[in-house]
């Protein structure tokens, strides 16, 4: 459960319904009153009063069946209010219609959460075959296309920070579970400007990702075509790599970056020593 800070404007009523939100948005099935109140260590008449007044505002849903609580509508008006207000991802979002227009195929924008990329931003794909995803999902930094273009160009303190914790964990035969092979694979990232993932976080599942870098030169998100291996073969991958590197030159600049006045920053001599 998310833990607020103490400080003398703490609200105790508020903060509470804040963390039963939060404990309710994490739990993998709708809790009912019972698990709520053993998971969030509150007596039982408590939760239920902040439960009854979460859900007639709306920010709690209760499934009469199950008596379980999920979020609800005003939590999703809510989610949806902040991604709006991620200018990366207003000011990228026509340069992602145009991708997905032209290609036809998912278009994601991510930013980085702790060791994970989550998804702001999806545009469907056009074909009648598309993959599963959507907002608010999180991917791996290290087997996804998005998360190798967050890893290889974070700037230096960070990228020793993530590599140093990062789990990589064995998602398909393709995926990368070495720390040096790991390592050349995000020189190449850089070098090129682009990644590409190969059914390393899902069989079956191909994309190609490019970054989004802020005024400051540092990157503020990453962004990818993804579609299915039998669409997405390597020659196309290949073929989409102009009008990648053509995105994120757009997107970037939009934001303020000028690769002239501040170059991104470089970070190889980390990753090579971010373990030892």
């Amino acid at each position: 459960m998310t833990r607020i800070a103490n400080s003398r404007y703490n609200i105790t009523a508020l903060q509470r319904g804040l963390q039963l939100l939060s404990l309710i948005g994490e739990a993998p099935d709708a809790p009912n009153a019972s698990q709520i109140a053993r998971l969030s260590g509150l007596h039982a008449s408590t939760v239920h009063r902040f439960l009854s007044n979460l859900e007639a505002a709306g920010y709690l849903w209760r499934d009469e069946a199950t008596h379980g609580y999920s979020l609800g509508s005003s939590c999703i008006s809510l989610g949806r209010a902040a991604l709006n207000g991620l200018g990366v991802r207003r000011i990228s979002l026509p340069y992602l219609q145009e991708l997905n227009r032209a290609t036809r195929e998912s278009i994601h924008l991510t930013v980085r959460q702790n060791v994970a990329a989550v998804y702001v931003e999806k545009l469907e794909a056009l074909e009648p075959l598309r993959i599963v995803s959507q907002v608010g999902a999180t991917v791996p930094l290290h087997c996804s296309g998005v998360g190798k273009v967050l890893l290889a160009f974070a700037e230096e303190d960070d990228a020793r920070s993530l590599l140093a914790h990062l789990e990589l964990t064995r998602r398909t035969a393709s995926t990368i579970t070495s720390l040096q092979q790991l390592e050349l694979e995000l020189a190449r990232i850089r070098r090129l400007g682009y990644a590409l993932d190969l059914e390393e976080n899902e069989q079956h599942i191909r994309c190609i990702a490019g970054p989004v870098h802020g005024e400051d030169g540092q990157i503020c998100a990453a962004f990818s075509i993804t579609g299915p291996a039998v669409r997405m073969s390597k020659k196309r991958l290949r073929d989409l790599v102009p009008m990648v590197l053509q995105t994120s030159i757009s997107i970037s600049a939009r934001l303020g970056y000028n690769p002239h006045r501040t170059p991104a920053p470089a970070n190889g001599a980390a990753l090579h020593h971010a373990r030892r």
